[in-house]
């Protein structure tokens, strides 16, 4: 097993550094958050004072931080992690970020001899902490080798999606479209339950049809048909609403940059933006479905 120095305890790092104890890894685990670090300890990690502690001769290093200049200051300030892990180290950015940064980052840490790779992930909080999140991978063929078995121990699924990069702008295209196709079952749920139809008896009707999505089927954005959705739980996250937003602000960051068209994409940025700012900031995105109702005060 290896030592892992696991940085970035939030919602989602925390489940994912307890699934590398629960898989037998020595986990260092560093956070500014001392009661994040005091719980995962209390699951079988080494708290780690600073991030020299945490890092200084692992054989892999984890991080899950919030965005681009989090990642940067992390990896490449002195006193970084380039400065710090062992040269056959693995270091691994599962953090959702712009893909400019993931490739300087990758850059940079290519120039040092590391392997290195982005592996962004989807799933939200109950896969995080149940071990079945998908991992979405940049990197070089030889450090995605390396990393693999480490995120195995996190996710169902680890997959290549191309060189430096190439895992953020997966992430984004992937949650781009998870934000348009929440946007659209919500609005259909809304408008049948308007004109009379119970809500389940749709759910079995357009789960079996043409409109079947996983914005439907799995994560349904009414109580009842799946039992597991946060709309069962009064829309407590889940995967939160202004997360939905950070990686829809980045996908049309990344459309206007690359010049392609996307007003959908542009569309459900504005809804999750309102949303948001109108009483959506602690729920589940897809609580958007109150607000397109009408009923966020």
């Amino acid at each position: 097993m290896a030592v892992v120095a696991f940085i970035g305890l939030g919602n989602m790092g925390s489940g994912m550094a307890a699934n590398l104890v629960k898989a037998g890894h020595e986990v260092r685990a560093f956070d500014l958050n001392a009661d994040a670090v005091a719980a995962l300890v209390d699951k079988g990690a080494t708290a780690a004072s600073d991030l020299t502690h945490a890092v200084t001769g692992a054989d892999a290093v984890v991080s899950m931080l919030p965005a681009g200049p989090h990642v940067r200051s992390v990896y490449l300030d002195d006193g970084g992690v380039l400065s710090l892990a062992r040269p056959d180290a693995v270091l691994i950015d599962c953090s959702t970020i712009d893909v400019d940064s993931a490739r300087a980052v990758a850059e940079k840490a290519a120039e040092a001899g590391f392997a290195f790779v982005d592996a962004p992930v989807s799933g939200g909080v109950a896969a995080a902490e149940g071990g079945t999140l998908t991992f979405m991978v940049g990197g070089p063929e030889d450090a995605f080798a390396k990393a693999e078995p480490i995120l195995s121990n996190m996710g169902k699924a680890v997959i290549r999606a191309g060189d430096a990069g190439a895992g953020q702008a997966a992430k984004i295209c992937n949650n781009m479209l998870l934000g348009i196709h929440m946007i659209g079952t919500c609005e259909a749920m809304n408008l049948a339950i308007k004109l009379g139809l119970d809500p389940q008896n749709f759910f079995d009707i357009a789960s079996k049809a043409s409109g079947q999505n996983w914005s439907l089927t799995s994560y349904c954005p009414v109580p009842g048909p799946v039992p597991a959705a946060p709309s069962n739980r009064d829309y407590t996250p889940g995967f939160a609403a202004p997360m939905m937003l950070k990686d829809l602000n980045l996908a049309m960051q990344t459309s206007k940059t690359a010049g392609v068209n996307t007003p959908m994409g542009e569309k459900a940025q504005t809804i999750y933006d309102a949303f948001v700012g109108q009483g959506g900031e602690e729920m589940d995105f897809s609580g958007v479905i109150k607000w397109l109702a009408g009923e966020m005060k």
